[in-house]
Formats: structure tokens, sequence, C-alpha cells
């Protein structure tokens, strides 16, 4: 009887042991597995030369944003000035609100409130040179406004990753009603 107790205390011993043995390079449990291996797809993927991001589907294109066809040069903004609007005239009012909103942003601080050339940083002299939308050898239109926006003209950059395709049309739609306020 006696070595039987003796046999059960090193085999208890030795339980004890084994469960507070610890590997460090790897979780005893995983509680969440999905923190620890991912699923779906991977969006970097192995390449010869290491780690790179894959490229998207062809064809494909961001949320939000549609391909503007018209090119970057001066026939592209003569062919630009032709262009109308595509949003909803039903919702012209609610355009035009969150137009304001986005002008205000993005543009106000070198254009001015209203469109006049005189915005924050002009008024610093940080930046000169920002006509007025009044001027009428501008000749302004809501294509040539998108276009402007999208591509961006002399010091202005580019806002199309700044801003959907909806959200530029709704400030070009808003830079002719600030024409139309400052011509008036």
């Amino acid at each position: 009887m006696n070595s039987f107790k003796n046999i059960v205390i090193v085999f208890a011993l030795l339980v004890f042991c084994a469960s507070c043995y610890e590997d460090k390079t790897k979780p005893n449990y995983q509680y969440m597995p999905n923190m620890y291996e991912s699923v779906g797809y991977e969006t970097y993927g192995k390449m010869l030369d290491g780690i790179e991001a894959r490229t998207p589907v062809e064809g494909t294109v961001n949320r939000g944003w549609l391909p503007y066809e018209i090119e970057n040069t001066p026939e592209g903004k003569e062919i630009a000035r032709l262009m109308a609007s595509p949003l909803d005239t039903l919702k012209a009012e609610e355009h035009l609100v969150k137009g304001a909103e986005l002008y205000t942003i993005y543009c106000a601080i070198c254009h001015g409130n209203k469109g006049d050339g005189q915005g924050t940083l002009v008024k610093r002299e940080k930046i000169l040179g920002i006509p007025s939308y009044a001027d009428s050898a501008r000749n302004i239109t809501v294509g040539t406004s998108f276009h402007t926006v999208q591509y961006g003209l002399n010091n202005m950059g580019s806002y199309a990753s700044q801003m959907s395709t909806e959200e530029m049309w709704q400030v070009s739609e808003y830079v002719m009603s600030l024409k139309e306020d400052l011509t008036k």
C-alpha cells in the first residue's frame, strides 16, 4: 500500500510539473483563434522580392469613385466645358448644401468663402494669383470646375483622392452658385 501511495505522489508531481511547463513561442490555448490565424484573403502576398501589396483585379474601381474619361489636357478641358452635372436635379438644394460644406473644408482657404479669390492664405500672402469666379475671362462652367477639381490646375492640386465623384460634382455646382452671386 505504501508503494502505491508513493506512485500516486510521484505521478501527481509529474502532472503538476508538466502543467507548469510553458512554451513561450505559442499560446497554450486560443480563446479567439481568428486573432492568431487570419481567415479569408491576405492583402499582402509573397512575391519574388519579398512581401508586396497585391494589385487589384483589372477593371475594378474604388467605391464612390467613377472613372473620368476626359484627359488632363487643354483639349480635354474644352471638352469638359460642355459637360453638364449628372446629379439629380430634384435634390439640387441638398447638393448645394453638401457642396457648400465641402467647399468650406477644401476650397475656401484659398478661394475665399464667396469665391472672390480672397481666402485666408491669399490675405496672408502665402499664395498669390487666385482670381475671382466672376472673372469673365475664365469662363467657368460646371464641367471645367469639375475637371479642375479632378486633375488640379497650376498650383492647385487634384482633390480626386479626397472626394468621391458625387462630392466633386456637388462642389462644382456650388462654385457655379458662387459665380452667379458674384456676377449679380
